[in-house]
């Protein structure tokens, strides 16, 4: 009798449920948008592969364009830009990478202390709102302040008695300037997510603290920060995973494609875009493809790392 009420418990939970609907749907456009833009484009990986040629649709020709082994690999590495392209796209992203959680968690502790919810609303937005501009607009707003003959730095440089300085061709300020600007547009979009999670800590832990005379600092230190481990290092796995590539607004927009700044643009993304303008499609697909490769193994990589340094913060 057990035995078949066990079993009979079973079937019970094993039922479709109405709940089971609604989750559906509501999993249902992210499932079909992955599907239409994630898993459906995989199928194009072949190009990488082969000597592309347009002849009529794109499917065929896909199909009918021969086969060249990894010579599209060759291209790539074999080009003397390599080291230029690596070292930028890594590089850099390694500063975004750090800035991007030390500077947007330190703005999201500062929004949490203060008092006035108004004050608290009026700097998040204002420090969000950077992030839903597009890089084309941003770089049309930035070349009015640079631009040589019309921009407003050179025009209050001028009006002083000085000289028009050439802004797009001193590659030596570029990239403190690039990370400057990945940081104003980004760091509302971290701070978010962060002050979402300073928002479901328990406010008894700090009431406790208070009652035995921890300060502000103290606070931070043992309350506040280890409780927003496990997001700030799910936040950094994703950062590392996408180390090998670049915002492409960033850095081909903003710059405006300057030869003169060749050195500290050019990038892996750049790169690819620059390959399709010379119609060699399959280089560009090479060079995604040892992108998108590049950034499962970073990922898994520091996620094993994660995983075996503390278990409960890693992602899988």
């Amino acid at each position: 009798m057990k035995k078949e009420a066990k079993t009979k418990e079973k079937v019970k939970k094993k039922r479709w449920t109405r709940d089971d609907t609604e989750l559906s749907l509501l999993a249902l456009p992210t499932t079909v948008w992955y599907l239409l833009f994630s898993f459906l484009p995989m199928f194009g990986i072949i190009i990488a592969f082969k000597d592309y040629r347009v002849n009529g649709g794109f499917i065929n020709s896909m199909l009918t364009s021969e086969w060249n082994g990894v010579e599209n690999f060759k291209f790539l590495f074999g080009s003397g830009d390599i080291g230029i392209i690596l070292r930028n796209t890594i590089g850099y992203n390694i500063v975004f990478i750090i800035l991007g959680i030390v500077v947007p968690v330190a703005a999201a502790i500062a929004i949490g202390y203060i008092h006035s919810k108004r004050a608290a609303k009026v700097y998040q937005t204002a420090m969000f709102m950077p992030y839903f501009l597009s890089w084309v607009v941003v770089s049309a707003l930035i070349w009015a302040f640079l631009s040589y003959d019309k921009g407003l730095v050179n025009g209050l440089i001028a009006s002083g008695g000085g000289e028009r300085v050439q802004w797009y061709m001193k590659p030596e300020i570029w990239p403190f300037f690039l990370v400057f600007m990945n940081l104003w547009k980004s760091v509302g979009y971290g701070m978010v997510v962060y002050l979402a999670t300073i928002t479901g800590i328990d406010k008894t832990y700090y009431e406790a603290a208070c009652i035995d005379g921890a300060t502000i600092w103290q606070q931070i230190r043992f309350i506040t920060l280890p409780l927003m481990k496990t997001v700030i290092i799910m936040m950094f796995i994703m950062a590392v995973g996408r180390i090998f590539y670049s915002d492409f607004g960033l850095f081909y927009q903003v710059p405006r494609d300057s030869n003169s700044l060749y050195n500290v643009t050019y990038t892996l993304d750049v790169f690819t875009y620059k390959q399709l303008k010379t119609a060699t499609t399959g280089m560009a697909a090479a060079a995604a493809f040892v992108q998108s490769v590049a950034g499962c193994i970073t990922i898994l990589t520091a996620n094993a790392i994660v995983r075996k340094i503390d278990r409960e913060s890693a992602m899988i």
